[in-house]
């Protein structure tokens, strides 16, 4: 552990023994550091309320200001373990579960005992009192598993200083306004129902805009870049995911069985064995026909329990903007040349120019395909296109797909937080498995390489990523309403509802806002809903074919033809601009986090 996850795994231990303090009967899960904070999931007696946070930071801070040391022992025996910890039947399933012959050992600090493999800092007192907060709390099944205990988790976070805290908590109050559930509501883009189901978005038209732009903006860029699309169907009989390996990595996500008489079907929770399955059904294939590049905009449906479900960033029912490509060997690096060139246009239109690639490898544990032969081809292969193509990357064990590497597009949003977006992945394996191959120059059948590859992910997830990393002010290519016509009094209405129509045929999405409110709220109103343009029309404007035009950000760029407005949104619109002035004259250069790690 570095010492920042150091500090975080001491602030767990300490805010479990204040918990105690509080709660003496309280059942102890487990207590890890994690990104930004730490947490610690508890079995209490009753559910912990606002005021119980605040209790239990008085107490942390008393044990800081004790300055108790951490202090590591070590049991002779699993027996001794168990004998130690009962009455702690969380601790006591950890025991049991232990490998044979690991070390088992304790953590002790002033009263307080917890099992732990450590690290901590030397004592509680090097823990600065003033730059710990506690978060929240919420519920989290026991190992995750939804058919175990519902316990308590408090989330925490701790930092070297008072002013990185501050500066985190500004952090998360910004990510708070901008929450995508919350401007999802307030923009009117989408709803979810319990009627419908839980992890299921329900689109609004403003909702339904947003998605099509989205994917019809990369359904251009790929063919633009030479991909074609294909349509494979929801259902998929449940032999074909056993053929290809998903039934045994991937089950637990499968919604269950539909029986048909004989046949078993899935609803279909990805498109891979789709696509190789068209792949042959189209007949016998030559080496002069590779590379296919098989594209598809796919509903896919996958069984999150529901404690993971999170807005649009974790659903049920998703759409992937997937594709395979099926090459030879000699083409991969060519190949992943062309996913990197789109990978990058789209990330750079959408302003997401800082980003870094994590070469994702198999770990020791995990479920992955074992063809050691296959793996070793196809992380090579990997390690050989990035190389090729001058991207630095870093590596991670254990993020593989379970039939290939991966290279993953890590990229920061407005607020500096991480999202994984993009990703490209090669794969000797499901092609083997499923039967697919051309006839090589030889005249001999080979089997395929398919890359997989998405450029955004799915649209859902994408587009919680984006209405936060934009707090809603969308560009204008993809605000759902690009312009609000403000008519001063109700007898500038008809002229409102002329210059709607003048743009809306030069192609703009306009709304006319006729309703009784004054004009300064209906400027309100129109800057809430994150509208680009507000075109304020009166007596004048109306004499003059001209509109009074003001910004969403507030600026008044005064009255002006409606021909100049249109000249001035047009270019914005058809080079994807990010600002609400001036095309897009170029596109940025992306900044990737030079580090390569093996």
């Amino acid at each position: 552990m570095n010492d920042l996850e150091k500090l975080r795994h001491s602030s767990a231990h300490v805010m479990a023994e204040a918990v105690l303090d509080l709660f003496p009967e309280a059942k102890l899960g487990i207590g890890p550091p994690i990104e930004d904070g730490f947490y610690y999931d508890f079995d209490l007696p009753r559910p912990l309320t606002p005021d119980d946070l605040a209790l239990i930071e008085e107490r942390m801070r008393a044990h800081i200001a004790a300055d108790e040391r951490f202090e590591c022992e070590v049991f002779p025996t699993r027996e001794a373990a168990l004998e130690f910890f009962a009455g702690q039947p969380y601790k006591e399933e950890l025991i049991r579960d232990l490998p044979e012959g690991e070390e088992i050992s304790l953590y002790r600090n002033g009263p307080f005992v917890d099992l732990c493999r450590g690290d901590h800092v030397a004592s509680t007192g090097k823990i600065p009192a003033g730059a710990i907060k506690l978060l929240s709390v919420a519920g989290a099944y026991w190992r995750g598993d939804e058919h175990r205990p519902m316990l308590q988790r408090i989330y925490g976070t701790a930092w070297p200083s008072k002013a990185e805290l501050d500066t985190y908590l500004h952090q998360l109050e910004e990510a708070r306004k901008r929450d995508h559930r919350k401007l999802g509501r307030e923009l009117g883009l989408f709803h979810f129902s319990d009627e419908v189901g839980p992890g299921i978005p329900l689109f609004t038209p403003k909702g339904e805009i947003l998605r099509h732009l989205m994917e019809g903006y990369v359904r251009e860029a790929q063919e633009r870049h030479g991909y074609d699309h294909v349509w494979t169907g929801h259902l998929v009989r449940e032999n074909l995911y056993r053929r290809s390996g998903h039934y045994d990595n991937y089950a637990d996500v499968m919604f269950p069985p539909m029986v048909d008489g004989e046949d078993v079907y899935r609803l279909k929770p990805m498109n891979c064995p789709s696509h190789m399955t068209l792949y042959n059904a189209m007949g016998v294939h030559s080496y002069r026909e590779l590379p296919l590049r098989f594209a598809e905009f796919a509903t896919l449906y996958r069984y999150e329990i529901s404690g993971a479900l999170s807005g649009l960033t974790r659903v049920r029912a998703l759409t992937q903007d997937d594709c395979h490509i099926f090459c030879t060997e000699d083409q991969i690096q060519e190949e992943f040349g062309r996913c990197l060139r789109l990978v990058t246009e789209v990330l750079e239109t959408y302003g997401l120019t800082d980003y870094r690639v994590q070469l994702s490898l198999p770990g020791g544990e995990g479920k992955y395909v074992r063809d050691d032969e296959k793996w070793t081809k196809a992380i090579a292969a990997l390690r050989e296109a990035l190389d090729a193509d001058g991207v630095a990357y870093e590596a991670a064990e254990g993020e593989a797909a379970f039939y290939g590497p991966k290279a993953d597009f890590m990229a920061k949003d407005a607020l500096g937080r991480e999202w994984q977006l993009s990703t490209i992945q090669v794969d000797f394996i499901q092609p083997a498995r499923l039967g697919c191959e051309y006839i090589g120059e030889d005249g001999a059948a080979h089997t395929p390489v398919v890359i997989h590859r998405a450029v955004i992910g799915s649209t859902e997830r994408f587009l919680g990523v984006i209405i936060e990393h934009f707090a809603g002010a969308f560009p204008v290519w993809l605000a759902p309403v690009q312009a609000a016509i403000i008519p001063i009094a109700d007898r500038h209405v008809p002229y409102a509802r002329e210059v709607a129509a003048k743009l809306a045929g030069a192609g703009l999405r306009v709304e006319v806002d006729d309703s009784s409110n004054r004009m300064n709220q209906k400027i309100r109103a129109a800057q809430l809903q994150k509208i680009p343009y507000m075109l304020v029309v009166g007596d004048r404007e109306a004499e003059a074919g001209a509109a009074a035009v003001r910004l969403r950000t507030g600026e008044d760029l005064r009255s002006m033809p409606v021909d100049d407005f249109l000249a001035l949104v047009r270019p914005v619109v058809a080079t994807k601009s990010l600002d609400l002035k001036a095309p897009r004259v170029a596109a940025p250069e992306p900044i990737v986090e030079a580090v390569i790690a093996d």
